[in-house]
């Protein structure tokens, strides 16, 4: 057996590379292909024997990134049993609902959820194992360390596994309702791979990982291609600016992922000036467009280019890329699709559209999902009779086949019956010289039915007052798409994946 069995095959071909550090640990612990394969078989052994774990159960997880959730997924990935990763944000009654629906029978957890474990495992019989990753864990958990130092390192196998099999679930971003559990096939992740190597990614990389594992793109992006590959994958406990720009130097990491959100503050982290970054051939910037002021600053101060991109969690996060020549010529561009994902615009019948025309993207192709766990009704809606899978994106292309995010449909909102679409306005605030840090929404208003309101966060030592960033916006933007009010706020809420949150934001000025 072969599919789905990673550090197996790594342990075969490159038993004494240096496969994951976990800067989480400290000191940092790092293990090669081979004691990534040790671990994986005994944590297998052990969710059989005792647990009782077989093809096709779940596992779940709520966790920080480390060494840990790795096991985890390689674990279940030789059995093929299926890792189901909670996003560690959500409210224990939140998580009860999301393990009610997948109903794993192990749970393991990190030492900051261990009151939300406590509270599901008191009010459901669902989990019947728990293992804690460190401190004292919940009644009847077992320290995930032990476990393994006592289960048998004898290897694991499970020959009916296949492509289609699925591996894990990651959950949507629950902007709408409770999450979705996307169901990710090992097939999926084979093609993503591809996908990704195509674009640049080698053997012999080392890259800093910085998203929740919780999270397509800390998973997926760029871990699991570096696994299959044999490279090197740094992993960070949770997003520390400081910590991330010292271990780029010290492990000479050669490309690096983020949102625009973690750039803004590593140029703002108190080491950047002195950092040395020129191991990196390359940075990915996706979730959202890039303002060129921070593309120049990081050419300009640290020679670093960038490249740009969009995934998702449905489709995998290698659908488009940017190349870093085209950075600024492209500047607010996804890219192009890459090379297997297929990609158009459609109006509202599903009809296509020609280059700048506004519809909704619709992709198709080998790194699509599974469908949704346990909700065929959610998979019909997502994918038409074609088989493309519509996105809910607003977007448009040009005559170079470039694409360009208008907006989510969901943030668009109309004022005096125009659409407008913050994204657009987002980009012009971005250019302000005093602005960090900003985020467009709608809110309720009498006369226009809504109407936008800028959320900025302000530079340091910046000053600049809402009436002139008003006149600013005025100056660059059509009257109808200007914002009524803007607020200076200290900060804006940050998601785990690094993107700001916007349903947040309409909560804290709707409920006024």
């Amino acid at each position: 057996m072969y599919i789905g069995d990673i550090v197996g095959r790594r342990a075969i071909y490159s038993p004494e590379r240096l496969a994951i550090v976990d800067a989480g640990k400290t000191p940092h612990w790092k293990f090669t292909y081979g004691e990534m394969n040790d671990r994986a078989n005994r944590l297998a052994n052990w969710l059989r024997d005792t647990a009782g774990i077989q093809k096709g159960d779940r596992v779940g997880i709520v966790a920080r990134d480390g060494v840990e959730f790795l096991d985890a997924f390689f674990a279940c990935g030789k059995l093929g049993a299926i890792l189901t990763c909670f996003n560690w944000r959500l409210h224990w009654r939140e998580l009860q609902q999301l393990i009610e629906d997948t109903t794993p029978r192990v749970l393991i957890f990190s030492d900051d959820f261990a009151d939300n474990v406590r509270q599901v495992a008191s009010n459901t019989d669902i989990i019947h194992h728990l293992l804690h990753i460190e401190g004292d864990g919940a009644a009847g958990s077992i320290h995930f360390e032990s476990t393994l130092q006592q289960a048998p390192a004898t290897p694991v196998s499970t020959e009916n596994v296949e492509a289609e099999d699925i591996v894990a679930l990651l959950f949507t971003g629950g902007t709408t309702g409770l999450p979705k559990a996307a169901q990710i096939s090992h097939r999926m992740i084979a093609w993503n791979t591809l996908n990704t190597i195509i674009h640049d990614i080698a053997h012999d990389d080392v890259v800093v990982n910085v998203f929740p594992m919780f999270h397509t793109g800390g998973l997926l992006v760029y871990t699991m291609p570096m696994m299959i590959l044999g490279g090197t994958v740094v992993l960070t406990r949770q997003f520390d600016p400081a910590q991330v720009l010292d271990l780029l130097q010290q492990y000479r990491a050669t490309f690096f992922g983020g949102v625009p959100t973690m750039y803004q503050m590593l140029t703002t982290a108190p080491n950047w000036a002195e950092a040395d970054l020129s191991g990196l051939r390359f940075c990915t910037s996706g979730g959202a467009p890039l303002p060129v002021s921070l593309i120049e600053q990081f050419r300009d101060e640290k020679g670093v280019r960038f490249k740009q991109g969009f995934g998702m969690t449905e489709f995998g996060p290698g659908i488009f890329a940017l190349a870093p020549e085209d950075a600024i010529r492209k500047a607010g561009s996804i890219g192009r699709p890459n090379f297997f994902v297929d990609a158009r615009i459609v109006d509202d019948d599903n009809r296509p559209l020609g280059p700048g025309e506004v519809g909704e993207l619709v992709l198709k192709g080998p790194s699509m999902c599974s469908g949704y766990f346990n909700n065929p009704r959610a998979t019909a809606d997502a994918v038409d009779d074609e088989g493309w899978f519509h996105t809910g994106d607003l977007a448009q292309y040009d005559d170079e086949w470039y694409f360009y995010i208008v907006d989510r449909k969901k943030d668009m909102f109309i004022s005096g019956g125009e659409n407008v679409y913050p994204a657009e306005i987002e980009q012009v605030l971005h250019r302000h010289p005093a602005v960090q840090m900003c985020a467009v929404i709608g809110v309720p208003d009498e006369k226009w039915g809504e109407v936008g309101k800028a959320c900025v966060v302000l530079k340091s030592g910046a000053a600049v007052t809402p009436q002139e960033l008003i006149a600013y916006m005025q100056e660059h933007l059509a009257r109808y798409k200007v914002p009524h009010s803007v607020e200076i706020m200290d900060e804006l809420p940050i998601s785990a994946a690094g993107k700001i949150l916007k349903r947040e934001l309409r909560r804290q000025f709707t409920e006024q």
